[in-house]
C-alpha cells in the first residue's frame, strides 16, 4: 500500500474554472483530505500558445474563494523543461526512447495507430525536426479505478500492445502523457482524481508509469459534466467561468452532481463550514458511477451564438 496520501489538482491556465473543473478540484480535494492527505497544485501550462497570461491568477482565485487550500508551492510546467529534457536524454542514451520522422499522415496511412517504423529504421539524419518516442512493450491492462470499478482498455482486446508514446512532439513541445506522470513522480502524487474525460488514456499512462520503472498511483474518474451528450464543458465550447461570489452555492451544487443529499447553503455560515461538512460526508461509493452528466445549458454559451 501506498505511504501517506498525496493527491493533486491539475488544471492548464488555457481558460477560467468552469463548473466541471470545479467538480475535479472540490473531488480531488475531497479525497484527500477525508484521508488526511496533501493536496497539491499544479499548472498544466506545458502547451504554452494555449494558455492566456494571467489566467492562472484567476484559478488561484477561485479556488480559495471556494475554500480550497492547497498544500506546498505551485508547480508551473513551464519551468520544468530542463527536468522533463534530462529524463528524455536518459532515455534516448539508454536507447530505451528514439527519434521519429513519422507524420501525422503517415500514421493514418498505418490505419490510425503508430507500427513502430522508426523503432526498426532508426533515423541517422537530423533530428531537429524529429519526435521522440517511448518503446513501450506492455501490454494495456484493466486497472481498478476507486470511483468508477473495474475498467477495461477502450476499443482494443486485452492483449492490445500499447503503441510507442511520443514523449516530445515533433514542433518542440514536450508532450502531455510524458510531462504528466514525470510531475506526478516529482510530487510524489500517488492517488489522482479527475474527469472521466481521461479515463481511456489511463491504460496507456499506466503502461508508460510500468515501462519507465515507475509504480503507478491510484486513478478515480468522476463524471464529466456536459451540455449535450458528448459535449463537456470545456473552454473550446465556451463554458462559462465559475462566479466566486456564488462559491456556497456552488459548492452544493458539486456535492449534488456528485451523488450526494448535501444541505443547501442557508443551512451554512461560510464555504469553510460547508467544505468540513463535505469531507466528513465523503464516501467514494457514493459517487455516481456514470462517465457524464448534462448540466444546464446556461453553463456555456455555446448554445446561444450560431455554430
Amino acid at each position: 500500500m501506498h505511504n501517506h496520501y498525496v493527491g493533486r489538482f491539475a488544471p492548464s491556465p488555457s481558460g477560467q474554472l468552469h463548473f466541471g473543473s470545479l467538480v475535479t478540484a472540490v473531488a480531488s480535494y475531497l479525497d484527500a483530505k477525508s484521508h488526511n492527505g496533501k493536496w497539491l497544485l499544479r499548472m498544466e501550462d506545458i502547451d504554452e500558445p494555449r494558455c492566456i497570461k494571467g489566467v492562472d491568477k484567476d484559478i488561484l482565485t477561485t479556488l480559495e474563494a471556494h475554500g480550497l487550500y492547497w498544500d506546498g508551492d505551485v508547480i508551473y510546467q513551464s519551468q520544468q523543461h530542463a527536468r522533463y529534457q534530462a529524463v528524455l536524454d536518459d532515455l534516448l542514451t539508454q536507447q530505451k526512447a528514439y527519434f521519429c520522422t513519422c507524420t501525422r499522415k503517415q500514421i493514418k496511412a498505418m490505419g490510425g495507430v503508430y507500427n513502430g517504423h522508426c523503432r526498426t529504421e532508426p533515423v541517422h539524419s537530423n533530428t531537429q525536426d524529429c519526435a521522440v518516442r517511448l518503446k513501450v512493450d506492455t501490454q494495456l491492462e484493466a486497472f481498478d479505478d476507486v470511483l468508477m470499478g473495474k475498467v477495461m482498455p477502450s476499443n482494443s482486446s486485452s492483449d492490445l500492445i500499447a503503441e510507442d508514446v511520443v514523449l516530445k512532439r515533433r514542433d518542440g513541445l514536450f508532450s502531455y502523457n510524458l510531462v504528466v506522470i514525470l510531475d506526478d513522480v516529482f510530487q510524489q502524487v500517488n492517488h489522482v482524481i479527475r474527469g472521466c474525460d481521461l479515463i481511456d488514456v489511463t491504460p496507456l499512462q499506466r503502461a508508460v508509469y510500468h515501462t519507465l520503472g515507475y509504480s503507478t498511483p491510484e486513478y478515480g474518474h468522476v463524471p464529466v459534466a456536459a451540455v449535450a451528450p458528448g459535449r463537456k464543458l470545456s473552454k473550446q465550447n465556451r463554458a462559462a467561468p465559475v462566479k466566486n461570489e456564488s462559491a456556497l452555492d456552488n459548492l452544493v451544487r458539486v456535492m449534488h452532481f456528485l451523488g450526494f443529499s448535501f444541505p443547501n447553503a442557508s443551512e451554512f455560515g461560510d464555504i469553510d463550514s460547508a467544505l468540513k461538512t463535505a469531507i466528513s460526508m465523503w464516501n467514494r461509493k457514493k459517487v455516481v458511477k456514470t462517465p457524464e452528466i448534462i448540466v444546464p445549458q446556461h453553463e456555456s454559451t455555446y448554445y446561444s451564438e450560431p455554430l
